[in-house]
């Protein structure tokens, strides 16, 4: 017989333990299901940006795992294999390494009471049912589910036949260094992939460096990580590599179908310009989990979709956004122009850093702002800032 619970929620990354933790506080019974046993690993650069921290705080508590994360105010920006502009007192910066944050967030959640079942690996979900099979046959019954199991999402395949298109989403490579930066630099460089990005982030315990970019445009990323990681001085044949599919920009407009939900990377919330992707994983799974709290006190399981839906629209509308910029920032022709403008204006500089930083959405930049300026850049006119 199926162990049955009020929610089921997939996947005890960030995105389901903000969905368990939100749906316990609302006084529903959670079976949190996992295919691995924690902590474990996760590539991903680590950073918690100001977005992410206040939906952190919303859901998890104020200091959420916060001794997990080091602090830096220091970021630079950088392109064609040099500086374009480097910021001393930034806003602050926080970088954690995911096998330790993940496994305190999901701690949270348990203590909160969500029963968290580990080592599931799921074949089959139906959504109509609200039925979840392991691939060793055992069987969890729910009036809804929220599926937050990663880009590889067996909760997607069992919906729509597979997660993602691998066509549209992107690819990253990373490794981890021992040897920490002294000076705890946070470094973005907008050339080491091919609609993409690098990154060097400063740890506790060492740096993490990594490439990503859209997978159709990179067909050889380790040649990208071994450049990148030489022109910081490090040997790409002494290091252990890890890779990863990322669905930045490849999100689903209606994120599940019946009684499922979708959240996190599992439904694509990735930021297709900063790669950030744990910030709206926190917020969609508190999202979803608030749409299936109030629709079981409501209208009855079948109306958390179209709840979830509303609720998560103006996220949509902002990797909408970003998806559009991101055309314009690296389409070939007007790639450098956008470099010199960053390293031309300071304030541009600053307003990265601010998208960066979680403290400027894009809904912010005025409509046709940003082509006026790299037009400007092209024609070696003085640039102004884009919002």
């Amino acid at each position: 017989m199926a162990q049955q619970a009020d929610l089921i929620v997939v996947g005890g990354g960030p995105a389901g333990a903000a969905a368990a933790m939100t749906a316990r506080r609302a006084g529903l019974t959670v079976l949190l299901l996992d295919r691995a046993a924690f902590p474990r690993d996760k590539l991903c650069g680590g950073g918690i940006t100001g977005r992410c921290r206040e939906h952190l705080d919303a859901v998890f508590g104020p200091g959420a795992a916060g001794g997990l994360c080091l602090t830096t105010r220091r970021f630079r920006l950088r392109g064609d294999g040099r500086v374009l502009g480097q910021v001393s007192d930034a806003p602050p910066l926080q970088m954690t390494m995911r096998r330790d944050f993940d496994a305190a967030l999901l701690a949270l959640a348990v203590q909160a009471g969500a029963r968290l079942v580990e080592r599931a690996r799921v074949a089959a979900v139906d959504p109509a049912a609200g039925l979840v099979t392991l691939d060793d046959g055992r069987r969890f019954s729910a009036p809804l589910v929220i599926g937050a199991d990663g880009v590889n999402s067996a909760t997607a395949r069992a919906l729509f036949g597979r997660a993602h298109d691998p066509a549209t989403i992107g690819f990253a490579l990373e490794v981890e260094l021992p040897a920490q930066d002294p000076e705890g630099w946070v470094e973005i460089d907008l050339s080491a992939a091919p609609w993409g990005y690098g990154w060097a982030f400063p740890k506790a315990a060492g740096r993490t460096l990594g490439v990503g970019g859209l997978a159709a445009r990179n067909p050889d990323m380790k040649a990208a990580l071994a450049r990148y990681l030489q022109s910081h001085g490090a040997d790409p044949d002494a290091l252990r590599c890890k890779g990863a599919f990322l669905p930045f920009g490849d999100f689903r407009p209606v994120p599940g179908q019946g009684r499922v939900l979708l959240a996190g990377d599992a439904a694509g919330l990735v930021d297709p310009i900063t790669g950030e992707g744990i910030g709206w994983a926190v917020r969609s799974g508190q999202l979803a989990a608030e749409a299936a709290a109030a629709a079981l006190a409501a209208d009855g399981p079948d109306g958390a979709l179209g709840r979830y839906r509303r609720a998560i629209a103006p996220v949509h509308a902002e990797l909408r956004r970003a998806r559009n910029l991101r055309r314009l920032v690296h389409t070939a022709v007007l790639h450098r122009p956008f470099l010199r403008l960053i390293e031309r204006d300071a304030r541009v500089q600053r307003r990265y850093l601010a998208l960066l930083a979680g403290q400027f959405d894009y809904a912010d930049i005025r409509p046709g702002a940003l082509p006026r300026y790299l037009w400007r850049a092209l024609a070696g006119r003085p640039a102004r800032p884009a919002a």
